[in-house]
């Protein structure tokens, strides 16, 4: 009796955790995700936006004809960060002044440091930035997890990094 009750048992604990490890549950925030970005894709498809390998999407609205920035090299922004439904949340449009950072240098999230690859000075270009390239799974301050972002960004001055 003790060993089919033990076997029996196992048996449930084994199922138990193979149902628990065969579950994604990050499968539905990701899909949820995805079809937001596709929503927002096709109700501007008048936005030839360009998917990037990474996974950005990327638009030039304004091609620049300065510099194009590249690792090390500091750069000097405008910027609007919108959730894909139009909501503001963060700008330095109207303001004096402009986010200055170095590239690829881990000071900004990974889709507005390649969004800016590929921009030359004085362009301007929108962006259409994943989760996984911007505030992943755990968001950040009013940015919550699994949240693709829209940038809309001028690349005002690129200043040649050290050693160039």
């Amino acid at each position: 009796m003790k060993n089919s009750i033990r076997t029996f048992l196992f048996s449930v604990i084994t199922i138990l955790l193979i149902m628990l490890v065969s579950c994604n549950p990050a499968a539905k925030y990701e899909k949820a995700e995805a079809s937001e970005i596709q929503d927002y894709l096709s109700k501007n498809s008048n936005l030839l936006f360009v998917k990037k390998t990474s996974g950005l999407y990327f638009l030039d609205v304004t091609v620049g004809t300065g510099r194009v920035p590249i690792n090390k090299d500091t750069v000097w922004v405008k910027y609007t960060g919108k959730f894909l439904n139009g909501t503001t949340f963060d700008t330095n449009v109207g303001t004096s002044d402009s986010l200055k950072f170095p590239v690829y240098q881990g000071y900004m999230i990974y889709g507005i440091e390649e969004g800016i690859s590929y921009m030359k000075e004085g362009g301007k270009s929108m962006l259409v930035i994943p989760s996984s390239m911007a505030y992943g799974t755990m968001g950040f301050n009013i940015i919550p997890g699994y949240t693709p972002l829209l940038f809309e960004l001028e690349l005002v001055k690129v200043k040649a990094g050290p050693g160039k």
